[in-house]
């Protein structure tokens, strides 16, 4: 097992998440195997990595990682809206990189790199940086194919204009797992029908079209949306899998997160409760919970499955007792 390296949706969409005022509490890391580094707890890790976006995760990047036999597909993170490569990942790059994966994670959607929050530009030209990474990555890696873990937009639209619009994404990508994925749009918990209704959706639109348009085009019946989904959910070849979970409040209702398999793909939907009623985990929690990392283990790994071990898991703040 390769232990990791020590080293170092607008104003509608970003008071949904509700990414401000966080309270870090909650429980340590247990010293289980494959725990080693890895943080559970969202608050604590959005808050240690949210002034350091320009930083790689721990357990990622190393540029001189030879993918094993074991897992020959380089894991390339992909964060969410308004996050970024450092606040998203404290738990699955570590985790990843422990069980002998070769991790990889960058920034997009931002002008700057190290800006704070990323994840806010036109999908499709996020999905062009994308398309970049994954060709650096199989050059560094000399790995044929990767496989993509992403959150929110990064495990869903965002990757999936990725597939089907580059004609050079075809066979460089085996799986794309999804943690609470913003795939066919969201309504917010019924604000954006309230502003329609108010006739103030459009005028906000109109200004996140300008500024951050990601944001708008995460929104059920969008242009870009009904652009992306429209021929189908999936293209041949990949084998896709969506964790929700019915606690998601920005993603509304939760199973627009869910796909439908296309012609030469597979699609395996998750909601977190159906195994666990005990997991509360948010969407924000989501990319931290203990039983959702599992289920991407075993999404990488289908051949050897992990048992998912259900505890009682809090929005915002993680598992309430150690993680065996």
């Amino acid at each position: 097992m390769r232990r990791i390296r020590r080293k170092g949706m607008g104003a509608l969409v970003a008071a949904a998440l509700g990414i401000s005022g966080l309270v870090a509490v909650g429980v340590s890391t247990a010293n289980a195997e494959g725990t080693e580094g890895v943080e559970y707890n969202f608050s604590k890790g959005f808050l240690k990595g949210f002034f350091k976006a320009k930083d790689a995760p721990a357990g990622a990047n190393d540029w001189l990682c030879k993918p094993s036999s074991a897992h020959p597909n380089p894991v390339v993170l992909i964060h969410g809206t308004l996050e970024n490569m450092n606040d998203n990942w404290g738990g699955a790059s570590p985790l990843l990189a422990n069980n002998g994966y070769c991790v990889f994670a960058f920034n997009y959607g931002a002008g700057d790199g190290s800006s704070p929050v990323q994840g806010t530009g036109h999908m499709k030209d996020s999905a062009a940086v994308l398309g970049g990474f994954v060709d650096k990555v199989r050059a560094a890696t000399g790995a044929g194919e990767v496989d993509l873990v992403g959150h929110s937009q990064g495990g869903g639209p965002m990757p999936r204009t990725y597939l089907k619009n580059d004609p050079s994404a075809a066979g460089k990508v085996g799986k794309l797992v999804g943690i609470t994925p913003s795939n066919h749009g969201t309504t917010l918990d019924g604000i954006t029908e309230l502003g329609r209704a108010l006739h103030l959706l459009q005028p906000a639109n109109d200004f996140l079209d300008k500024t951050w348009p990601a944001l708008y085009e995460q929104e059920v019946g969008s242009p870009f949306n009904k652009e992306l989904d429209a021929g189908g959910d999936t293209v041949p070849g990949v084998d896709y899998t969506v964790i929700a979970t019915k606690y998601d409040e920005v993603v509304t209702p939760y199973s627009n997160g869910f796909l439908k398999a296309g012609p030469g793909a597979t699609v395996k939907n998750i909601l977190l409760q159906d195994g666990c009623a005990k997991d509360h985990t948010d969407h924000l929690e989501a990319a931290y919970d203990p039983i959702t990392l599992t289920h991407v283990l075993n999404a990488l790994d289908p051949a050897h499955p992990r048992a998912v071990k259900c505890q009682t898991v809090l929005p915002l703040t993680g598992p309430t007792g150690p993680v065996e």
